[in-house]
């Protein structure tokens, strides 16, 4: 399905009701950043995006008829600012939510000043897509752990954590639509050209523990995948396929870093090598895919250096 930002479409893979989604053109871009809508008896978003574009959401929300007063719930699966930027501006503006977030991150959310210092020396010149955030209120935000739940009436979300791609995250299973929403567990997904992409941003991803968190995925069986990078997907019996296929791709990306390097013996011209070397595809455009690349490559270089 072809979506520009701003669009808001139901979800209809496998089983899911009462969930939406819409494109917040994360990065100045369509097909990239993701949040979910779940219209639920106590309703709630999951994702917010960076913050930048935080308006969609809210006009969203009116044009499902889901008044702002009446928002239960906003939860991320993690605190990197493409998932969870925009969550103290929708707190502000939806006062009765509580908000929903991983007990490991949550304080970065409350202050954020280390939060934003450390996205800021990761995406380099991307921080012009960026906002900054609006410090969670601390009386309001709920710690959530692996094991617990988000009851939102007619549907709950069971939180599962997922360290691999960082330290803060989980997933959330939503069993009544047979769906989990992955946070980045699950690797990029490129709907139009049907592809699974890696991410692996510096300084917490780990290799091993991320093909841990697809054997948490693969446990789950899940019917639907809801990426926020991008979109649901429905994979039924072919979800041990789907994993199988990120770890795959995980697995090679950080053997080509790794080779690379032992060819080069320079960190900056590894990454120069990734970046001039990329496949510039259509879906995101020049700067972004060079931008996703040399973040990925600086973050497998961290994890070879902890290895």
């Amino acid at each position: 399905m072809c979506m520009e930002p701003g669009d808001v479409h139901p979800v209809t893979a496998g089983s899911c009701s009462d969930l939406y989604y819409l494109d917040t053109g994360m990065y100045g871009t369509a097909g990239y950043g993701a949040v979910y809508i779940l219209d639920a008896d106590r309703p709630a978003v999951i994702e917010t995006g960076l913050g930048t574009n935080h308006g969609l959401i809210l006009d969203a929300l009116d044009e499902l008829g889901i008044d702002r007063d009446d928002l239960a719930a906003i939860a991320v699966t993690h605190i990197h600012l493409d998932h969870a930027g925009g969550m103290g501006y929708l707190a502000e503006a939806c006062p009765n939510a509580d908000l929903y977030v991983p007990a490991a991150g949550a304080d970065l959310l409350v202050d954020p000043a280390r939060l934003v210092a450390g996205t800021k020396a990761a995406v380099g010149d991307q921080w012009e897509f960026y906002v900054e955030p609006t410090p969670l209120p601390d009386d309001r935000v709920v710690e959530i752990e692996d094991g617990e739940t988000i009851d939102l009436g007619d549907h709950e979300l069971s939180v599962h954590e997922a360290p691999g791609h960082a330290f803060h995250q989980v997933v959330f299973e939503d069993p009544a639509n047979d769906a989990v929403f992955t946070g980045d567990a699950a690797g990029i997904w490129l709907p139009e050209a049907e592809t699974i992409r890696e991410t692996s941003p510096p300084s917490n991803f780990d290799l091993e523990a991320c093909l841990a968190d697809l054997e948490t995925l693969e446990s789950i069986d899940p019917e639907v995948l809801l990426y926020t990078h991008f979109g649901p997907r429905e994979v039924g019996d072919e979800l041990d396929r789907a994993l199988d296929e990120y770890a795959t791709v995980l697995t090679e990306w950080v053997d080509a870093v790794r080779d690379i390097r032992d060819e080069l013996d320079d960190d900056e011209a590894v990454i120069d090598h990734f970046v001039e070397t990329v496949d510039v595809q259509e879906v995101w455009g020049e700067r972004k895919t060079r931008a996703e690349a040399e973040l990925n490559v600086r973050g497998v270089l961290d994890y070879l250096d902890r290895s």
